[in-house]
């Protein structure tokens, strides 16, 4: 009798059993591979989509001093039309340079009457313009200070507020309207020439206003909507209306032609929609729509 070893049979066996079993793991797992493979494309192919199906953008160069109630405009423009609006903030003096220079803006918002007129002459032809509109020039300390009101000119000179090493913070006089503004307003109130050595000179009105904010002066000239905007400054007083040109924000479409898109938006800023939110910061409308 010939005996059967279980031994001598048994590997065989558990040959076959791993080899059927190593064959559905690895149809199971090309299974799997193929299967991500096809989801990898399909996440791919709608990127794509959405990349095709992206939002039309308009590119608006603004005033600095328009920072605050020009975004919240935009976010409730955003939120009701299909648009990506993306705003440039910055002197309107270096704004203009940068669209004279070949900046792809469609619209400029700018604090100086001056500045949007520059533009033609540099080949940037214009079109829509409005004068939207108007803000006020005022004297700002720092409120850890807490100095009482001050009406330059009838509560005596400005100079006399500033101890010897201080300055008064300014935009530039050189460039920047609110300094062109508050150089008039010395000048008219004949308080230019003692203080015109002492001032701190920003590249805009929001770094002026940023300087008393820090600390770094004790007073400044800015607009009433960015003291507004600050809880770190008390405004001490307005400047005379007749002591300086008027602040006027004109606004219009630039680099012609441009997107409808951007028209559309231009002509929503002028809608008693968006003047209310430039109220809600300051603003007033300007008196005269046209330039």
């Amino acid at each position: 009798m010939v005996r059967c070893h279980r031994r001598s049979i048994m590997p065989g066996v558990y040959m076959f059993k791993w080899q059927t079993r190593h064959r559905a793991s690895f149809k199971y797992t090309v299974l799997i591979r193929g299967f991500l493979l096809f989801a990898l494309l399909g996440v791919a192919f709608l990127a794509q989509a959405d990349t095709a199906k992206e939002k039309p953008g308009v590119k608006i160069f603004a005033a600095a001093s328009l920072t605050d109630a020009l975004n919240e405009a935009i976010d409730r423009y955003e939120a009701q039309h299909d648009v990506d609006i993306v705003p440039v903030y910055a002197s309107s003096s270096t704004a203009a340079r940068q669209i004279a220079n070949g900046a792809p803006a469609e619209l400029f918002f700018s604090a100086n009457v001056q500045w949007m007129d520059w533009l033609p002459d540099q080949g940037i032809e214009l079109d829509s313009r409005t004068n939207l509109l108007q803000n006020h020039l005022v004297l700002i300390a720092l409120k850890e200070r807490d100095l009482p009101a001050f009406t330059p000119g009838n509560d005596g000179k400005l100079v006399s507020l500033l101890d010897d090493q201080e300055r008064l913070s300014v935009g530039d006089p050189d460039h920047v309207p609110a300094g062109i503004y508050s150089k008039q307003a010395l000048q008219s109130l004949g308080e230019w020439d003692a203080l015109e050595p002492r001032l701190a000179r920003a590249d805009n009105v929001r770094a002026a206003l940023a300087l008393v904010e820090q600390g770094e002066a004790p007073l400044g000239i800015v607009y009433q909507t960015d003291a507004k905007a600050s809880d770190k400054v008390d405004q001490l007083s307005l400047f005379p209306a007749d002591s300086h040109d008027p602040i006027v924000y004109p606004l219009a479409l630039v680099n012609l032609p441009v997107s409808e898109p951007a028209q559309a938006f231009r002509q929503w800023l002028e809608s008693d929609e968006a003047l209310a939110i430039f109220a809600d910061f300051g603003f007033a409308a300007a008196q005269d729509a046209s330039p």
